[in-house]
């Protein structure tokens, strides 16, 4: 099985990670259990020459990967080779019909080559030099257009199109029906990308839909952020077998792993400036309108297809595919010990569990939970179980603010990790505290304290290797057995948190 994730962006791109480089795009493609990745940003100069210094041909037609002597040490068990795909999203804002349109298309090409001849036609329409994801005053059907001229082999799909300012369907600046955006070229459209607010069983209460495929990505701005959406495919691992794959002429999409939509930025109605969110019914009382400030708020994801839906909800078509719901590692993680996700101790547990159980998809959809239990405790074990069955708490994301996750409830954290103190007291809201640790006398003793999450990771840091294993253990208690301290001494102390 092939865990592809198509549309990404480098670091020419704008608000993207430095990072966004080849070796590390390659290291995270590993430690996440990617096979196949998208360049991204493929029309930028640098962007191309960097990739035609650091990559090399693959076996495979059509395919790049890394060139031996840039690969680093991923951590993990896997020592394959990712490959790579020629792809770029390009932005279309231009009028039509009476409005602004403001669409954004994803491209995938045969060879570096065929980016090349592509990227000097669109040089002569606009600047594609300033960001890796170039803005052009040019319609959708004529990108398309010149683009089947330019390689008619490449693959072209409108890019999560349900997001609300920038897509195929957004409510601001989109259109009501794939027609009116490429008229004509139509027929060449085989694919929709979904995005991160709308999976596929949104999607399938628009009837017009039934004929495309549909395709999820990670629209990934950092190495880290690989793989929260990608695609599973069966067919042979080469441009033209992809290409078919997507196009529908072999079935080669077997289907796609997806966020839970209410994790996405867009998913209710709402306005973050006032703290507002609001299923469609809700937002349709307020006539679209803040409650609290009266200005007009960001329609959802959810709300737009409630517009153009003519199926009730559950409705399964004939011949969709499968789908997975996941949650990225480390928010798992945080979510079942009540911790960051984004912390030194979630990030430490990370890699415990990449070193010793292997890529991070791995674990999400086939680990033992009696392996995972092992690596990283009840907590977690049970986290991802629960995130298997479905049996997740969300609250949705709304106006650009990601949507909140809840595996475990404090009391469920405390029953599984055995939480216990010396005066039965519940410590629950305490976890993000260091506990205090006895050290030998030559050793520099950490001041601890409570404090806020900033403090304390930096405390984190300066523990020594062993004190930092029992800090980031996953039980709740730990007995750590110090010493013998002053030469003197011989007794050996324990303590117990």
């Amino acid at each position: 099985m092939i865990i592809g994730d198509f549309h990404i962006h480098s670091k020419y791109s704008r608000a993207t990670s430095a990072d966004c480089v080849p070796e590390s795009l390659d290291l995270w493609a590993r430690r996440k259990g990617i096979s196949l990745l998208g360049t991204g940003d493929f029309t930028h100069p640098a962007w191309r020459e960097m990739l035609a210094q650091r990559l090399e041909p693959a076996p495979e037609e059509g395919l790049y990967v890394l060139r031996e002597e840039l690969r680093q040490d991923s951590g993990t068990h896997d020592d394959g080779r990712p490959r790579f795909i020629v792809t770029g999203e390009i932005s279309s804002i231009y009028k039509k019909n009476g409005r602004v349109r403001k669409v954004h298309n994803l491209i995938l090409l045969p060879s570096l080559e065929a980016a090349q001849e592509l990227s000097l036609r669109l040089e002569a329409i606009g600047n594609i030099h300033s960001d890796g994801r170039p803005i052009l005053g040019l319609d959708s059907r004529d990108l398309l257009e010149i683009t089947l001229e330019a390689a008619p082999d490449a693959v072209f799909i409108p890019a999560h199109i349900w997001t609300p300012h920038f897509s195929l369907f957004g409510a601001f600046s989109g259109f009501d029906t794939i027609e009116e955006c490429f008229e004509d070229l139509t027929p060449y459209i085989h694919a929709l990308e979904t995005g991160l607010s709308s999976d596929p069983p949104m999607n399938w209460r628009l009837s017009a839909l039934d004929r495309f495929l549909l395709v999820s990505n990670s629209d990934a701005h950092s190495p880290q952020k690989l793989g929260r959406e990608a695609n599973l495919l069966t067919c042979p691992l080469s441009y033209p077998a992809v290409a078919a794959s997507l196009r529908g002429e072999q079935d080669g999409l077997a289907g796609t792993i997806e966020f839970f939509p209410e994790e996405g930025k867009y998913h209710f109605d709402g306005h973050r400036a006032c703290h507002v969110c609001l299923a469609p019914p809700e937002a349709e009382r307020t006539d679209g309108l803040c409650p609290v400030c009266g200005k007009r708020m960001t329609t959802g994801v959810l709300h737009r297809v409630e517009q153009l839906a003519d199926r009730p909800e559950g409705t399964e078509p004939p011949g969709r595919k499968p789908f997975e719901r996941l949650i990225p590692l480390p928010e798992v993680i945080g979510a079942s010990l009540g911790i960051s996700a984004a912390g030194k101790r979630a990030a430490a547990i990370y890699e415990r569990l990449l070193h010793e159980v292997g890529p991070e998809f791995f674990i999400l959809r086939e680990a033992p939970l009696s392996q995972i239990e092992t690596v990283a405790g009840g907590c977690v074990a049970e986290g991802l179980r629960r995130m298997r069955a479905g049996e997740v708490e969300l609250s949705p994301g709304f106006d650009g603010e990601y949507g909140k996750i809840q595996l475990l409830s404090d009391e469920d954290i405390g029953r599984l990790s055995g939480q216990m103190t010396l005066f039965g007291e519940d410590t629950s809201s305490e976890r993000e505290a260091m506990p205090k640790v006895e050290t030998p006398k030559e050793e520099k003793k950490p001041e601890v304290r409570t404090g806020d999450k900033g403090e304390m990771d930096d405390l984190l840091g300066s523990l020594n290797d062993r004190q930092q294993e029992a800090v980031t253990a996953p039980e709740r208690a730990v007995a750590v057995i110090a010493g013998p301290g002053k030469p003197a001494r011989s007794r050996q102390k324990s303590c117990i948190w």
